[in-house]
Parts: C-alpha cells; structure tokens; sequence
C-alpha cells in the first residue's frame, strides 16, 4: 500500500481545507468540493460533516478512488471506510477539535454521530 511522505504529511496538517472529488466509474473525477481533514500517526481522515447523504460522500462509495488538492498537493488517493465504532474515532474527534478549535459549532458537527459514520481514511495512489 502507498504511503504519505513526511513532507505531505506535514503540508495537509497545516493546511485547514482539502479539496476532494470522488472518481466515477468511468474513471473521470467528480465536481471537487472543500472539506476539513485530519492526521493521525502516519495515515489522513477525513469525514462529510452532513452526513452520508452529502453528493461529495456518496460520489466516494463509486470506486472507492478519487483526487485531492492541497495546497500545491494534487494527488489520487484511495478511500478506506472506518467504521463509527472504530477506536480511532474518538482520537480523530480530539484531532478535528483541536486542529478547528476556532470553529465551534462546525466542529460539534465534524464529531458527531451522523459525522463519525463517514469517516474515511486517505490513502495516497500513484499518480495518473
């Protein structure tokens, strides 16, 4: 499995919003929509902070496959589910509050139960 390197790692830590598009079946990207992500240890998260029904969550459930820009990121990447009851849940709610401390009401919503069922790991592919 691919890995993030330090550097991109650290860029998406500092950076507050990603831009993300899932990739539909016949392997174009969908419309990119600006979401909040977190990292933990050596992997990135990220969650639909309106729940399973938002276009951009669905468009991942695809191929599991899609695109993300930071900054001057720009990467493919694979989508992993975790599940809500996943341990690393309550550690990426510490992480969303911390890192978007300064956003309150959104980060209630970022850590919700509804949130928390959409948590997506990010994993980076090769470049096409």
């Amino acid at each position: 499995m691919n890995t993030w390197t330090l550097d991109e790692l650290a860029q998406i830590a500092d950076t507050d919003e990603m831009h993300i598009a899932g990739r539909r079946r016949d392997g174009t990207d969908r419309k990119p929509v600006i979401v909040w992500m977190v990292r933990i240890g050596d992997d990135i998260y990220t969650r639909s902070v309106n729940g399973p029904d938002a276009a951009w969550f669905r468009g991942t459930r695809a191929s599991h496959e899609g695109h993300i820009i930071v900054d001057n990121l720009d990467k493919y990447v694979a989508f992993v589910d975790i599940e809500a009851d996943d341990p690393i849940n309550d550690a990426l709610d510490a992480a969303y509050r911390s890192k978007y401390r300064r956003y309150a009401g959104p980060v209630a919503s970022i850590t919700s139960q509804l949130a928390r069922s959409t948590t997506l790991k990010i994993v980076p592919q090769q470049n096409n």
